[in-house]
């Protein structure tokens, strides 16, 4: 389950080490800036209309199927000939690896609850490891065999993933059915009724938002003149950044025994240093110290706001994730965004600037949430 995750959610970040090469075959205005936040929302929407379908049908056909959706989409972004049907495959390419946020919560459904952490962060070290060695293998085949063959690469990556889920994963059916538009229609119910659900999405939002402005800007930021490095060196950042993976399952032992409001707190206090990082010590050194901080710090919280929403309601499992990751996404969209137009305006300062912000919000909206626990118990 953590080695599909990971191959699942690499489809949303193997366009980023690629996007200069995107940026010079399409050159008109921003082309390269939508592919990336078009992924991201069309993740968002995959989140919000087909992540509920878990509480609906048998998880595992579920999973199967979008896996398959996934392999159609990487052949359509492979044969995209126009900027238009590049943008079109892109965003059904993020709206099918939302597959990814179908394993999750079955994790989380098979474990035991006094391990539940653990089980999550050791398949969400499969998710982060997805995250970043993507960007690492498109930044190789990109550079040695043009940006189309890693979408080409994508396909039997996909289709093997689905016959890997229909082989190992157990038959999972709901303990009861309803309408799709009652099942939607429940997520506002949530969101209204949850306070810690609120503001558990609203601060992994603004941190996968900083998370996504750095690395939606890092292929143009390196093929500028002071560094001219090209979308290979860009793709082993994610080899940089997967010193945080190996905190992922440690995050949840954490949350586990102490608790996941203190492993959210070092988090989002992590991500402001990176950003820090960023801002003053301009150099690859400053870059690659950044990026484990960064990634350090947005990976933990996520694994431990994911244990604290499972145990809100243990029948809603795939609902709560909707709601979370619905928001975290658009979060990420936000942040590709922000960081194209900041990029365009006024370079790198003026990522580093946003970026810091976004960070500094989710620190502030962290200890609010846990001054209101604290309160609270």
């Amino acid at each position: 389950m953590a080695l599909a995750c990971g191959t699942a959610v690499a489809n949303i970040y193997y366009n980023q080490p690629m996007l200069g090469m995107i940026a010079a075959r399409f050159p008109h205005a921003g082309v390269a800036g939508l592919v990336a936040t078009l992924t991201q929302v069309g993740y968002a929407l995959g989140l919000f209309l087909l992540l509920p379908l878990g509480d609906l049908f048998e998880r595992r056909r579920l999973i199967v199927v979008q896996f398959v959706a996934v392999a159609v989409a990487s052949l359509g972004a492979a044969l995209a000939s126009s900027a238009w049907s590049l943008l079109a495959a892109s965003l059904a390419l993020g709206a099918a690896a939302t597959v990814a946020q179908q394993i999750v919560p079955f994790v989380a459904i098979l474990a035991e609850p006094s391990r539940r952490g653990a089980a999550i962060g050791f398949v969400m070290s499969g998710l982060l490891t997805g995250i970043l060695f993507s960007r690492t293998l498109a930044g190789f085949v990109a550079e040695h065999f043009g940006w189309q063959a890693m979408f080409w690469v994508a396909v039997p990556i996909a289709l093997g993933s689905a016959l890997l889920m229909r082989q190992c994963l157990p038959a999972h059916r709901p303990a009861r059915s309803m309408r799709y538009g009652v099942l939607l229609a429940s997520l506002g119910k949530l969101w209204r009724a949850e306070p810690v659900l609120r503001r558990a999405g609203f601060t992994q939002a603004m941190l996968f938002a900083c998370f996504t402005a750095f690395w939606t800007i890092l292929a143009l930021r390196l093929q500028q003149p002071a560094f001219h490095l090209g979308p290979d060196v860009a793709g082993l950042f994610g080899v940089v950044g997967a010193v945080g993976v190996a905190m992922a399952p440690l995050a949840g032992r954490m949350a586990d025994r102490r608790g996941p409001y203190v492993v959210i707190a070092l988090g989002t206090a992590v991500a402001v240093l990176a950003w820090g990082v960023f801002g003053v010590w301009a150099s690859v050194t400053g870059m690659v110290v950044g990026v484990v901080l960064l990634d350090f710090g947005v990976q933990v919280a996520l694994v431990s706001h994911q244990h604290l929403i499972y145990g809100l309601h243990p029948e809603y499992k795939s609902r709560l994730n909707t709601v979370f990751m619905t928001t975290m996404f658009l979060g990420g969209s936000f942040g590709s965004v922000g960081a194209s137009l900041a990029w365009q305006r006024a370079g790198w300062p003026g990522v580093s600037l946003f970026g810091g912000a976004l960070a500094v919000v989710a620190m502030a909206s962290q200890w609010r949430a846990h001054r209101l626990q604290a309160a609270a118990a």
